[in-house]
């Protein structure tokens, strides 16, 4: 009896590109991607979905195992799609980061840092807490099986060996940045109502009272004004994000 194994190579090439695609994706990939995951544990989640996805749209890559130049441009191609794709999700948290920011500056903590987790780097203890927070909440929801599909109908957006549009990658960029601080800066919306009247409120009790320290009684009393309006809020800013993220994910879903 003999086996054919002639198929090998090219299953093998289609892996690969399957897998660089998957890859880069979840290397950037909120909740994946954080710097203090393993790099064996992302791996490992790569090539589980690798093996998924397979199958799926192994007939879409037309290998052409004769000649190594155009194998290497479609593998630079499918990382781009990934990056492209991977780099939207994570702007999407960044929504946090910017709401974060705007509250610890409204309530006098902008001076207050500590090491973000998912990051690695400094950022503002505000910031940190929504963007953790947001995660926990994605993967609490089964939002992140959202980004998996996402990743599923990218083969009907951005097919195996057709020349991407780079207008098109800049336009998804921009209205992914632009999103990202728009939803951040709605999201902190209460507390810039907040801080305006806070403030406008300390000088004119500054102007009457001259002899009082303001700045003394504001920042205690801003910090514990700001806090209670944080707890009203939190579980509808929380909900405002995962809407946003849903639809964000849903822009990259074609609709049939």
């Amino acid at each position: 009896m003999r086996i054919d194994v002639s198929f090998l190579p090219a299953l093998a090439a289609a892996f690969m590109l399957v897998f660089a695609r998957i890859g880069a994706m979840v290397m950037l990939m909120p909740g994946l991607g954080e710097v203090n995951i393993p790099v064996r544990v992302k791996l490992s989640i790569a090539l589980a979905l690798t093996l998924i996805i397979l199958p799926l749209h192994r007939t879409a890559y037309q290998v052409d195992m004769s000649s190594l130049t155009p194998l290497l441009v479609l593998m630079l191609q499918e990382i781009v799609i990934g990056v492209v794709l991977g780099a939207t999700a994570r702007v999407t948290l960044s929504a946090l980061q910017v709401a974060g920011s705007i509250i610890a500056q409204q309530l006098g903590l902008g001076f207050v840092t500590a090491v973000d987790p998912t990051q690695g780097q400094q950022g503002l203890l505000i910031g940190n807490f929504l963007t953790i927070l947001g995660i926990t909440l994605l993967f609490a929801t089964d939002t992140h099986h959202l980004v998996i599909a996402a990743l599923d109908d990218s083969y009907k957006i951005f097919s195996p060996g057709e020349l991407m549009q780079s207008g098109d990658i800049a336009a998804l960029a921009t209205r992914a940045f632009a999103a990202a601080f728009k939803i951040g800066m709605q999201l902190a919306a209460p507390f810039l109502v907040f801080g305006l009247v806070f403030n406008i409120g300390l000088g004119v009790l500054a102007r009457l009272m001259p002899q009082m320290q303001v700045y003394f009684v504001g920042v205690p009393l801003s910090i514990m004004i700001g806090f209670v309006i944080l707890a009203a809020v939190l579980a509808t800013m929380m909900g405002t994000f995962l809407d946003y993220f849903i639809g964000v994910m849903h822009d990259l879903m074609p609709r049939t």
